[in-house]
């Protein structure tokens, strides 16, 4: 399994970045190839399933994860979002963080554990290097877009 951190502060409000980062068909456009559809629709609670289906062509996956954790950030106190991955190619779980950072900012902290079925683990050092890079750069995208 690969285990990767992304953290990042910014000026916005905790329930803004909180916004930003759980409004999962936008996540969809700042990963390249893939369309996220939430089932069932907004709004987002524990049980939500949030399916990335990624790829092109005959290469196409679905990469369901299943909210288990679902506390929005409130009266300045840490948000979290934990999502169980549940597909049959990708395994493991992401957390999004939104806590008080400094100066009135967020804090936004994105911890990941993933796994592709059938992958030797000689391959974790790629699989962690470019999650970091793709999401890494979604992350950004998603903070920067309102």
């Amino acid at each position: 399994m690969a285990n990767f951190l992304l953290e990042r502060t910014v000026p916005l409000p905790l329930d803004e970045a909180w916004r930003r980062v759980t409004r999962w068909q936008r996540h969809g456009d700042a990963v390249p190839l893939t369309v996220v559809r939430v089932v069932p629709p907004e709004p987002t609670r524990e049980g939500t399933l949030v399916v990335a289906r990624s790829g092109a062509g005959p290469l196409v996956f679905d990469d369901p994860m299943e909210v288990t954790v679902w506390r929005p950030p409130r009266d300045g106190v840490t948000g979290l979002c934990r999502l169980e991955k549940r597909g049959r190619v990708v395994l493991g779980w992401a957390e999004l963080e939104v806590r008080p950072g400094p100066g009135g900012r967020s804090r936004v902290v994105w911890r990941e554990e993933i796994r592709i079925r059938f992958l030797p683990s000689l391959f974790d050092g790629v699989v962690r290097r470019s999650s970091r890079y793709v999401f890494g750069r979604a992350l950004n995208r998603l903070l920067r877009q309102p």
